[in-house]
């Protein structure tokens, strides 16, 4: 990181301490003028692990042991913003009973007592903003009850975050962290009775900031699914908290959501998860239907790629397809070289993934979840598609960047002979190979059958002189690559017909085959799935095609199908995947 944005750094934080110092000198009162409703959807089984003193945040748990949550001694940065941003009220709220209410009332008030004066971590445009929403729709069940000082303690510090924001918000990064912070100031702006003058600010700084963040297909730079569901959920609350004070959205809000939710409902997969790219994960839990039923855009997504990503799906299949180029440079923190990746999900279970973000695990989680051999994807000579870069800095944690990007990523999507098919390539390994990688991917129409090929070749004489170059150091031994396909935990893997086929069992009973044919080697060999939610990334299992490229082109046809007694319809009662440490002790886990 250069000694300027060091600097610009250090002005950052001291702007931000000075603003909130100053917004908490006033002592003004306040009271709820209007109230929206709890739109934040939270999930029981968290809530009950809280209410037992089970704290798992950004893959850490700790155990209160009768502590309040401020006494923890936070072990990263990730802990830490995690607890500031008070998005386990959502949590304790699904849960709903007596003990959550008090632990939610202890955990909102310690924190007043603590941090209300100004100081702390938590002073972050973003996390206020995330904060202030969480206070308002969750205000009833914190108030209950409560003495009239304390009352007044809470509309207190409500204030205070609000003329925080006020004075702040321009701080926050662009995108989602932005979006946050400019909601909460709407939110707080229309629920607070004296904080009307600020309702404008936030609404015309909202109306920019769709028109220059959401770009006409509905996408977002950092192309991560996830992060586009948040920021379409965001903007879902304030739409309607501004139509429920009888004002009427701005256009470039409105113009957003008709943008956005056609490319969401393109990247949910068949079971309503997201696909899991560019460090996102498959959402929260209902997030997703909730925010288009409130959204009420109907449309879909009818050709073309929807942020950069294919989509195939016939029956009760669907594939989704990285078929762009990574994002670049700053946008690129959390980003994965992941380029021609693909996602199959069969009614409600995903069978073949990528291994996810690794963040809430560790720097070298991190690393590795970012890398090719973590997709389901062709990685060739223990190189990625894009590498990553020397470290940077976003907000208090180094990040590393992704370099030499594919820059040439031709898609097409049409009509195949009995179904549709995706064609796509990247030179991301032409500059070090020479080879040129082309999938193309193939369903029938009735989703029970899916053919595809990967293609390394080198298309012209550079290409071929750089290739040559390549087999001269190895000695003309050819140059290794493996095409990784990543299973679900719960899909269960057994090489078959004496090592020519991979049987794939589901916990719903389906059985689909893994074919090749082609020279490479069949195996299967251990994986990971990494997912937040969870104390240790899962075991899983990956089917691996090895083989070597020897000449100008090298081609690998496979094919993935359901057998022919599995059932065109299972009834299947998909579970939960969140790990319940509520009834459990230290030695169990």
């Amino acid at each position: 990181m250069s000694q300027t944005d060091s600097l610009r750094d250090r002005m950052t934080r001291l702007k931000l301490r000075y603003h909130a110092r100053m917004a908490c000198r006033s002592r003004e009162a306040s009271a709820f003028v209007s109230q929206p409703e709890p739109r934040t959807v939270g999930s029981f089984a968290r809530g009950r692990q809280l209410s037992a003193g089970n704290v798992l945040f950004a893959g850490t748990l700790i155990e209160t042991r009768g502590r309040a949550l401020w006494d923890l001694h936070p072990p990263d940065a990730a802990f830490e913003e995690e607890a500031q941003g008070f998005v386990w009220l959502d949590d304790l709220a699904a849960v709903g009973d007596p003990r959550t209410r008090r632990l939610a009332q202890e955990w909102t008030w310690g924190w007043i007592d603590r941090y209300g004066r100004g100081g702390g971590p938590g002073w972050a445009p973003e996390l206020a903003g995330r904060r202030i929403i969480r206070w308002t729709h969750h205000a009833l069940m914190l108030l209950r009850g409560q003495s009239p000082e304390k009352s007044r303690a809470f509309h207190q510090a409500m204030a205070a975050q609000t003329r925080f924001l006020a004075k702040t918000w321009t701080v926050a990064r662009p995108g989602l962290a932005r979006f946050e912070a400019l909601t909460g100031l709407l939110y707080a702006a229309l629920s607070l009775e004296g904080m009307e003058r600020h309702v404008e600010t936030a609404r015309r700084a909202l109306d920019r900031h769709c028109a220059s963040e959401i770009n006409k297909d509905g996408g977002i730079a950092t192309r991560n699914p996830e992060e586009l569901l948040e920021v379409f959920a965001l903007l879902t609350w304030a739409s309607a908290a501004l139509t429920e004070s009888d004002m009427r959205p701005p256009p470039e809000l409105t113009g957003a959501l008709h943008r956005i939710a056609p490319t969401l409902r393109a990247l949910r997969h068949a079971d309503g998860g997201l696909a899991r790219f560019h460090g996102g994960g498959r959402g929260v839990e209902g997030r997703l239907g909730e925010a288009l039923a409130e959204a009420g855009v109907r449309r879909r997504q009818t050709e073309g790629l929807a942020m950069g990503f294919a989509r195939l799906s016939a029956g009760r299949t669907s594939i989704i397809v990285d078929a762009s180029p990574p994002p670049s440079g700053r946008l690129s923190f959390n980003a994965h070289a992941s380029t021609l990746a693909f996602e199959l999900t069969s009614g409600r279970r995903p069978l073949i993934v990528n291994c996810g973000s690794g963040a809430v695990f560790g720097s070298e989680w991190r690393r590795a979840g970012r890398a090719t051999p973590s997709h389901s994807a062709l990685c060739l000579d223990g190189y990625s598609s894009a590498r990553l870069g020397p470290p940077g800095k976003l907000g208090a944690a180094p990040r590393e960047e992704l370099v030499d990007l594919p820059k040439n990523t031709p898609a097409e999507i049409s009509a195949a002979p009995d179904g549709t098919g995706y064609h796509g390539a990247h030179d991301g390994y032409v500059a070090t190979h020479g080879l040129t990688h082309a999938r193309k991917l193939e369903l029938t129409f009735d989703g029970r059958g899916l053919a595809g090929e990967d293609l390394l070749a080198a298309l012209d004489d550079p290409a071929k002189r750089r290739f040559d170059g390549r087999m001269d150091r190895v000695k003309l031994e050819g140059i290794p690559f493996q095409v990784r396909f990543h299973l679900h935990p719960e899909v269960d893997a057994e090489i078959d017909l004496g090592g020519a086929a991979v049987s794939l069992v589901l916990r719903s009973g389906e059985i689909w085959v893994f074919r090749h044919d082609s020279s490479a080697d069949l195996a299967v060999e251990p994986s990971v799935y990494l997912e937040k939610g969870r104390l240790r990334p899962r075991a899983a299992q990956q089917i691996v095609l090895s083989g070597r490229a020897m000449g100008y082109a090298t081609r690998v046809r496979w094919s993935l199908a359901k057998a022919q007694d599995t059932a065109i319809a299972v009834r299947d009662l998909a579970g939960g995947e969140l790990d319940d440490l509520s009834d459990t002790t230290p030695e169990d886990r």
